[in-house]
């Protein structure tokens, strides 16, 4: 996945590549907790970035919505907040790792030969921001809240562009990504947040990174 960077107003000033941490498939994982994580590590509270007002839509993810209208809607009757339980921890571990090691990284001109397109890796085969709209599903089937799991735009420690799953929760903003099998809350990420889908609409807010990603192409 690669992010041509600009800000919110302006044009593109460079192309920049979301790193990727999976090489290739593997086996399917059972419900255990990864290494060193357990739901009493985690926060005993925590709130995530503050919105900051609207932001602008990454194009593919605008195409993305009208061929999956079901992914992008939102549902205000839903939780905003998904409460965690020994129970859930374990089903947000299991879904990041087993999608992690199921889903083989690839960039969309390598795969499909079209510059950027966001979809959930029904042939096994994705990018970044693929593995996590992979992951919402699956999380979504297993009965939590889609309005409490936001696509989201980073750039990360290389200063490239990123593409996370927020998990808003009653222990603080949640963060599920490709490039590692841990899950952290998103201020130890070590990530800028640039922008997110909104909770109340389909649409993006703000969260007040200097520079957005426009469009996404690659791995």
């Amino acid at each position: 996945m690669r992010f041509a960077a600009s800000t919110e107003r302006g044009a593109v000033s460079s192309a920049v590549r979301c790193a990727l941490a999976v090489l290739g498939f593997g086996a399917m994982m059972a419900v255990l907790p990864a290494a060193g994580q357990t739901l009493a590590s985690l926060p005993a509270g925590g709130s995530g970035p503050q919105v900051q007002g609207d932001a602008r839509p990454i194009a593919a993810w605008v195409t993305f919505c009208q061929g999956y209208a079901a992914e992008c809607a939102v549902n205000r009757s839903e939780p905003a907040r998904i409460t965690l339980t020994p129970t859930v921890w374990n089903t947000i571990v299991a879904v990041n790792r087993r999608v992690n090691k199921t889903v083989r990284a690839m960039t969309d001109m390598d795969h499909l030969h079209v510059a950027d397109r966001w979809d959930l890796a029904e042939d096994g085969i994705g990018d970044c921001e693929d593995f996590q709209l992979l992951k919402r599903r699956l999380l979504a089937e297993a009965g939590l809240p889609r309005r409490a799991m936001r696509m989201t735009v980073v750039i990360d420690e290389k200063g490239e562009g990123h593409a996370v799953l927020t998990l808003i929760t009653d222990r603080g903003d949640l963060v599920l990504d490709n490039k590692t099998g841990a899950i952290l809350p998103w201020h130890r990420t070590g990530y800028v947040f640039v922008k997110r889908e909104s909770q109340d609409a389909v649409a993006w807010v703000s969260l007040g990174g200097v520079t957005s990603p426009v469009t996404t192409a690659n791995r």
